[in-house]
């Protein structure tokens, strides 16, 4: 007998492209949510985009809670669960780039609310994605939660980014090329589960990024169009496959061990990016995509070596050698890699 089930977590609305931060109240009255918005965002995002809405939710005659987080953490996650029981929220809103849409999206999970994610910032696939990531200490903690039952993300205002931000979502993406060939790996090696749906979705995305590399520009609408539809597709993968799979390899774990190695010191997209380089390599070696996935990131302005991002030699192959350890996850990393096959990795692809 068949008994194989799934239960996949999409948004209901789905609302992108020019000026509809104007409709994103009207997007929110469609999912029928009941009770007082609770907005979350930072002190950037709620000048660029908040403050429109909390003044459309007014027109209406509704006076959304507001709170305003200065930094990602636990702490945060926490003030936001007390400041929505306190206010009786119904729903949550995140108005921001990661910090503020992770915040309300681990908030709302915990409280069991719905959750609205609009983003400022097309910086990294968790805009949609059924997953928050909050830093504390020298790590970062990858945690599940509940997607968001709505996206409204406005082009106009991600074309105005600042322009690191916006290559940072497209190395994210780009980055699915390495993340699927370890999760195709693990299912041979491992019998991990697999879903080809998913990972053909995020092969697709990523496809999507690298075919239009040429036209991604920095304050170009249609740049930000490209950028969002892609992590918007990436996320849905990810919903689709119940885990971070489709979008999360080596490359992911590569970054996570700099978090810990060299905090602050690069973008969570960019230094993925760089990894996926690496990544490609020790799959395919030199025959393989590397090079491509390399001029994709510098077409679009992204770093593509250890100096770009701010980090000496000795901390990529730190970072590379020891990233198997960050999470019990198969990659093609397996039980580690030693500083050599690390340092031929990175010259061969002139990461250092």
């Amino acid at each position: 007998m068949f008994e194989k089930s799934s239960w996949i977590r999409l948004p209901r609305n789905v609302l992108i492209g020019h000026g509809v931060l104007d409709r994103a109240v009207e997007a929110i009255d469609e999912l029928h949510l009941t009770g007082r918005p609770l907005i979350v965002t930072s002190p950037t995002p709620r000048e660029v985009a908040g403050d429109r809405v909390i003044e459309d939710f007014g027109d209406r005659g509704i006076e959304p809670a507001v709170i305003v987080v200065e930094e990602a953490s636990f702490a945060a996650v926490q003030e936001v669960i007390e400041a929505a029981r306190s206010e009786e929220a119904g729903y949550l809103i995140g108005i921001g780039g990661g910090k503020a849409i992770d915040i309300a999206k681990m908030a709302s999970d915990e409280i069991g609310t719905g959750f609205v994610s609009v983003p400022t910032a097309a910086s990294h696939d968790g805009i949609v994605s059924g997953r928050g990531s909050v830093p504390e200490g020298d790590t970062r903690h990858s945690v599940a939660a509940d997607p968001p039952v709505a996206v409204v993300a406005d082009t106009t205002v991600l074309a105005n980014a600042p322009w690191e931000l916006t290559t940072a979502g497209c190395a994210d993406i780009i980055s699915n090329y390495t993340a699927v060939k370890d999760w195709r790996l693990a299912n041979r090696l491992q019998n991990v589960e697999y879903s080809e749906y998913s990972a053909a979705l995020s092969e697709m995305t990523a496809e999507m990024l690298v075919g239009n590399a040429d036209s991604i520009k920095r304050g170009l609408e249609e740049s930000a169009w490209i950028v969002t539809k892609a992590l918007v597709s990436s996320g849905v993968a990810m919903s689709i496959a119940g885990s971070s799979r489709p979008a999360s390899g080596a490359e992911h774990l590569f970054s996570h061990q700099l978090d810990r190695i060299a905090p602050g010191r690069a973008l969570h997209g960019h230094q993925v990016g760089v990894g996926s380089i690496m990544v490609e390599y020790l799959h395919s070696g030199e025959s393989g995509r590397w090079s491509a996935i390399r001029d994709a990131l510098s077409s679009i302005e992204a770093p593509t070596t250890a100096a770009e991002l701010g980090l000496d030699e000795e901390e990529v192959l730190e970072a590379l050698t020891s990233a198997h350890e960050i999470r019990d996850r198969y990659t093609i990393l397996g039980n580690g890699m030693n500083e050599r096959a690390a340092r031929e990795a990175a010259t061969v692809t002139g990461v250092i």
